[in-house]
């Protein structure tokens, strides 16, 4: 499987980040060793000073698709999730300084957390859905999908115009306004319409 994830998605997220706004999607991918076994803790890795967390609504690929028309894209998801796309914010301003791709700063090990999933028979409406992310009890990102430059149905469009996917690949669809570094012993917990999806431990 592979993760595709979705940046600049959330028009405040661009301008806290002083990003432009993008006329088409961006893409960056992460390997299957990005992602943090379950029940495991999480280690900032030792080669950043300024890891940041990221919340974003994930959604589960349940078959091949490839040049997928948007009518058609909700055929190609069934589940909705929450995960965190974990970023070293001072190694990515450095290789974007340098007009050089994220991967170090984006795709390491165990920087992407996929918590639990629900049907997307479950939820009112997909281009409505509530999620917030809350460090050790307290607020710090809060988002709904109807604010998305792009939504579910046109990322997977678009993505699939480029690389063929696969039954288990997962698509991160960008993050809110509110990312912010986070520290050992911080407790992150997400949450989608209210429901917990993850809770890690940071070490």
């Amino acid at each position: 499987m592979k993760i595709i994830c979705i940046g600049r998605n959330y028009v405040d997220h661009i301008s806290e980040l002083n990003n432009e706004r993008p006329d088409e999607p961006v893409i960056f991918m992460k390997p299957d060793t990005a992602i943090l076994p379950k029940d495991a803790d999480f280690y900032i890795p030792e080669f950043t000073q300024d890891l940041h967390h990221e919340v974003e609504v994930v959604v589960k690929i349940n078959k091949v698709g490839k040049y997928i028309d948007k009518k058609f894209a909700h055929k190609y998801y069934d589940e909705i999730g929450l995960g965190i796309d974990f970023t070293a914010r001072d190694v990515q301003t450095k290789l974007k300084e340098k007009g050089l791709p994220w991967e170090k700063s984006k795709a390491f090990d165990h920087s992407a957390i996929i918590g639990s999933f629900l049907s997307k028979k479950e939820l009112t409406s997909l281009e409505n859905i509530n999620f917030e992310l809350r460090n050790n009890d307290q607020l710090v990102q809060q988002g709904n999908t109807s604010l998305m430059l792009w939504n579910i149905d046109e990322i997977i469009a678009y993505v699939s115009q480029f690389f063929t996917l696969k039954t288990g690949d997962i698509i991160f669809t960008g993050t809110p306004k509110g990312v912010a570094a986070v520290k050992e012993n911080d407790v992150l917990e997400g949450f989608l319409e209210g429901r917990s999806m993850f809770k890690i431990q940071v070490k």
